[in-house]
């Protein structure tokens, strides 16, 4: 089957070339650097050979923002260390550029098509000692390529849905050798770490979700509507889509009954759909404002719908009580939900619809702590925030509290299993 991939995937070489041309025209590639994803020549191994050298891939920036603590704990902890972290996306790639931009021992590269002469001439330039794939990051022609030459590999937060597994099991023979291969295999959820176990998985560990460890500076998430919020009584409808809109200004519409001063903030998934929820606040005769990055909240209204990118860290940091979308719409049963450990580690108590496949074991490990409730209707939502805007007490300091527990632990049990390959 290996043989099978890898001459379709060299055959292919070409077309992903001009695909990569394609994308960095429409400016979803980095203009000075794409290269490094499809040539050779562009792989810049800029490193110290008299140290050893910890490869991350991370695609996307869910899975780079979950390794800057174990980095940064490795960093600390040992000696003589390097690390290279790859990326996909142009996105993820900024964000590393900036966390790490001041340490001389941590470098950025953008991660290389799987092609077999590419991988191998990759490995054979940066050299090395321990590999890290991060999160479902499964490239079969890299992976038998660091095993043949016999480097360690890991798997961490290993994320196989039962979706992702059927995917797997139709190549069963082909997905047991490639997870074979992996050295150790921390698995991010315990559906994860039964699929896994079917893989034929030979040294696999939960030890928990990797993405509850990262830290949330509060310093930097301050803003010039936090005063303005704080003389009024506000909550936060999150990462919501077409139908959810509705739940919320009717959940606004009760209580403000009981609440003449209430704002709801409305943090639309897509934000090109801000014009739209305007509209419909209009037919439900309330009045609102857009919210672009640099404006001020107005006063006497009602729902401020949020126009910028970046905004869900600020808004979780003011709310005490926060509904999560992707959860209420039945057509989006099999791909529901959002991640919502950014809202607890910042304190909110968590409200959502029952279609949360995608982030079932976490929400679940959050309701067992009293941290998320589930929901079925606008009227139970209204039920639950009539009694959270009510109490004065504040439980976001206890809630932040448990989070960074759990994640504290989290990391350390992963630093120790991944400190094992660092000899």
């Amino acid at each position: 089957m290996i043989f099978i991939y890898r001459f379709f995937t060299t055959f292919i070489y070409p077309i992903l070339i001009i695909l990569i041309y394609s994308r960095k025209l429409l400016k979803k590639e980095d203009p000075n650097r794409y290269k490094e994803k499809i040539f050779p020549s562009n792989f810049f191994p800029n490193k110290d050979y008299n140290k050893k050298l910890i490869w991350f891939h991370a695609a996307s920036i869910g899975e780079v923002q979950s390794i800057f603590p174990l980095i940064q704990k490795l960093n600390k902890e040992k000696k003589n260390i390097e690390f290279l972290i790859t990326t996909v996306t142009l996105s993820a790639g900024n964000i590393v550029k900036k966390k790490f931009n001041k340490y001389e021992n941590i470098k950025h590269r953008y991660f290389p098509l799987d092609i077999n002469f590419l991988t191998r001439n990759f490995l054979d330039k940066w050299k090395p000692n321990l590999v890290i794939f991060v999160d479902s990051e499964i490239w079969p022609n890299l992976i038998f390529e660091i095993k043949n030459k016999k480097i360690p590999i890991t798997l961490l937060n290993g994320r196989i849905t039962k979706k992702t597994f059927e995917k797997w099991m139709l190549v069963s023979k082909f997905a047991k050798e490639i997870f074979n291969s992996f050295d150790l295999c921390l698995a991010a959820s315990k559906e994860s770490e039964e699929n896994l176990k079917k893989l034929n998985v030979k040294n696999l560990k939960y030890i928990g979700n990797i993405k509850f460890s990262g830290k949330i500076e509060k310093n930097d998430l301050m803003d010039k509507n936090l005063d303005f919020l704080k003389k009024k009584t506000f909550w936060c409808a999150a990462s919501t889509h077409r139908g959810e809109e509705i739940i919320c200004l009717k959940t606004h519409l009760n209580l403000k009954k009981i609440y003449k001063d209430l704002i709801t903030i409305v943090i639309p998934r897509h934000i090109n759909r801000s014009a739209e929820i305007n509209q419909l606040c209009k037919k439900y005769e309330l009045s609102s404002q857009v919210l672009s990055d640099k404006d001020t909240i107005q006063d006497k209204k009602e729902i401020i719908i949020i126009n910028s990118f970046g905004a869900l860290s600020k808004f979780y940091n003011y709310s005490k009580s926060v509904f999560i979308g992707k959860s209420m719409i039945k057509t989006l049963e099999k791909v529901g939900g959002q991640n919502p450990i950014e809202a607890a580690k910042l304190g909110c108590k968590i409200y959502h619809g029952p279609y949360v496949y995608n982030f079932k074991e976490i929400y679940n490990f959050l309701k067992s702590y009293e941290i998320s409730e589930e929901i079925y209707s606008d009227k139970e939502l209204y039920e639950k925030l009539m009694v959270d805007l009510k109490d004065s007490k504040n439980d976001q300091n206890k809630i932040t509290s448990s989070i960074n527990d759990i994640g504290l632990k989290i990391l350390n049990n992963t630093t120790q299993e991944i400190s094992k390959f660092i000899i």
